[in-house]
């Protein structure tokens, strides 16, 4: 019975790895997918205003 003890942390690991990939691939794109693109990319302009108006340069 030990192996079915040591089996089983990893079996279902897996199954919950393969339950996260598949929530993830089925949410891409869709209806929402241009609002989602749009939110990024006025938080990428935003991130990079306020690093040109700081005018530090990165280490």
């Amino acid at each position: 019975m030990d192996y079915v003890s040591a089996l089983v942390p990893p079996i279902t690991m897996a199954a919950f790895f393969i339950a996260l990939v598949v929530t993830i691939v089925k949410t891409q794109g869709g209806p929402n997918k241009a609002k989602e693109d749009a939110a990024v990319d006025a938080a990428l302009a935003r991130a990079e205003s306020a690093q040109q108006q700081g005018g530090t340069s990165a280490p």
